[in-house]
């Protein structure tokens, strides 16, 4: 009998899920539900911000509410165009959709105002000391700061000075506006914090050289939550001690009973891999990967062209699940989530990556006979394709061995029977090898009787491998990819990262030979190679040379180096 819906075991929440819960009962900020995603547009989007992208989109469609989309672009030096359009692109092939678009840029009126009014009211100060001197005055965790010989500016010279900031009258690094707070505070962030820096080397992405000053992320972040209306504000646990001043500016000016709150939880780490943005920005500019795309990054896009699935990829988050502890995913986590994914839906096809020559020395010359097989033996739905057969094909060099042990079950002289997939039992003859001593050719003979789908092709053997025919088949370049790393936990090292890379994480092969339909296959088509892995197309593929990156192979060998 059918379970209902109803009866269907209910998934637990997570705790964010539990404080969204009591906050609709509890009928705060009227029981409306809104978040948003805040990226900076200094950069591509990585799988850490994936989860965080899963759960801003995701409790706004669990519980009826509105996710937008706000770039959080407060500091032109680093921000640009490109990464605007390459996040909104990743959003979209993740499967989320934003009601609406904002920018913290939208705000800098608003801000710029507001920053006026705690100067007016006593509560910030414009302060002319150095970056270094500022740091040093701050103190330390047990030791108190000390106030700045500024502080106790007249609030009149302060907005004086503020304005002409704005209006480019000096030069960057010379002025910053601070608020006015507690430099003995037990949370160094309630140390005079710096709410404006002047910024004039940098155009602005969208407002170019309108601004000559710029908020801090802590001015700026509460404050468009509050303009825009979030309820909950969604971050990674290292601004957990950032939430006590989120609150604090909230407090200066905030008047009734709606106020957006900050919730933490744990980022995203993954094995063998680093999520730093600026270590990933030294990778791709010292040219140590291809680009932000290349398929060993942990970039959405880099992910995107290796050929995982954002069906893929929210599995594995919704797997890993939201805590308030940090912790570092195994990475074959995220390789049984593309595997369980791709294993029921894509075909399963004949790719020889070291091709040798098969010749059946009694099978007739000149004849080609068209073999069918099933795309996918998982999904019956799949259908089935047709592979050409003839005299000559291409066998994996491994399949063959010219002096077996008892132990190998596949082609030798004189050794068992093998089955080539969906076609015929034949049995090695001997083969030809090169100056070298290479084996270039290997003879066998087939038993016309035992045809796969005839009378006599149930015959059973110990071994089946994988061919393709010499003359149709298409030559491809494949590349394997491995562990970027070849330490389990890089960020964690002491040292130059860079060292730790792994020299053998990417092999090309040249020359291989995969079926004929293949040939044609376009930028981001998956296939499962038997007996390989799982492979997607690469965007350098031509017509009639395709190229193939593995996604991942098909069982777990990472475990086991």
């Amino acid at each position: 009998m059918a379970v209902t819906a109803e009866e269907a075991p209910k998934k637990s929440l997570n705790f964010i899920e539990q404080i969204v819960e009591n906050d609709i009962k509890e009928g705060v900020n009227g029981g409306r539900i809104q978040t948003r995603f805040p990226p900076e547009p200094n950069g591509y989007l990585h799988i850490g911000h994936a989860k965080a992208i899963c759960l801003d989109f995701g409790i706004a469609e669990r519980y009826g509410g509105v996710c937008n989309l706000r770039f959080d672009d407060t500091n032109p030096a680093k921000e640009d165009v490109e990464y605007v359009d390459s996040i909104m692109e990743d959003i979209k092939w993740l499967g989320f959709h934003w009601n609406n678009v904002y920018y913290a840029s939208d705000y800098f009126g608003k801000l710029y105002e507001l920053a006026k009014q705690f100067i007016r009211e006593g509560k910030a100060y414009v302060d002319e000391q150095s970056a270094e001197e500022i740091a040093r005055q701050k103190g330390t965790p047990t030791e108190p700061g000390q106030n700045s010989p500024y502080r106790d500016r007249p609030a009149e010279e302060s907005l004086d000075l503020f304005e002409r900031m704005n209006r480019g009258e000096f030069a960057e690094g010379t002025m910053v506006l601070r608020a006015k707070i507690d430099m003995g505070h037990s949370n160094m962030h309630f140390r005079d914090p710096i709410m404006y820096r002047i910024i004039t080397s940098h155009p602005h992405h969208r407002t170019g050289r309108e601004w000559k000053v710029y908020p801090m992320y802590d001015f700026a972040h509460g404050q468009s939550d509050y303009f825009e209306g979030v309820t909950h504000s969604l971050c990674t646990l290292e601004f957990e001690v950032h939430r006590p001043l989120y609150d604090y500016y909230l407090d200066q000016f905030v008047k009734g009973d709606y106020r957006p709150k900050q919730r933490e939880f744990n980022r995203l780490n993954i094995t063998y891999t680093v999520m730093s943005k600026r270590k990933m920005l030294q990778l791709v500019q010292e040219g140590l990967v291809s680009g932000w795309d290349d398929p060993r990054m942990p970039t959405i896009c880099g992910m995107r062209r290796r050929g995982y699935t954002p069906e893929s990829i929210r599995a594995f988050i919704d797997r890993i699940g939201y805590t308030k502890y940090e912790a570092v995913n195994d990475v074959a986590l995220l390789e049984s989530a593309v595997r369980d994914d791709l294993k029921p839906r894509v075909p399963r096809v004949c790719a020889i990556l070291d091709p040798v020559r098969l010749v059946i020395t009694n099978y007739p010359e000149g004849v080609r006979e068209s073999l069918v097989t099933e795309n996918n033996p998982d999904n019956p739905e799949g259908g089935t394709r047709e592979m050409a057969f003839s005299r000559e094909l291409y066998i994996e060099r491994g399949d063959f061995m010219e002096q077996a042990d008892k132990d190998f079950y596949r082609l030798s002289p004189g050794g068992r029977e093998v089955r080539l997939k969906s076609a015929y039992i034949i049995r090695a003859t001997g083969c030809e090898k090169d100056a070298e001593g290479r084996v270039t050719t290997v003879y066998a003979e087939y038993d016309p009787e035992s045809k796969s789908g005839s009378a006599g092709g149930n015959r059973k053997v110990k071994s089946t491998i994988n061919w393709v025919d010499v003359e149709t088949s298409a030559e491809a370049e494949v590349r394997l990819y491995d562990l970027l790393f070849l330490c389990e936990n890089p960020s964690a090292e002491g040292g130059d990262f860079r060292e730790l890379l792994n020299p053998e994480s990417l092999t090309v092969l040249k020359g291989c030979r995969v079926e004929a339909f293949l040939g044609e296959a376009k930028a981001g088509d998956k296939f499962q190679f038997l007996k390989t892995g799982y492979f997607c197309a690469d965007p350098d593929s031509e017509a009639g040379r395709p190229v193939f990156n593995r996604t991942v192979s098909l069982k777990d060998s990472w475990a086991k180096k």
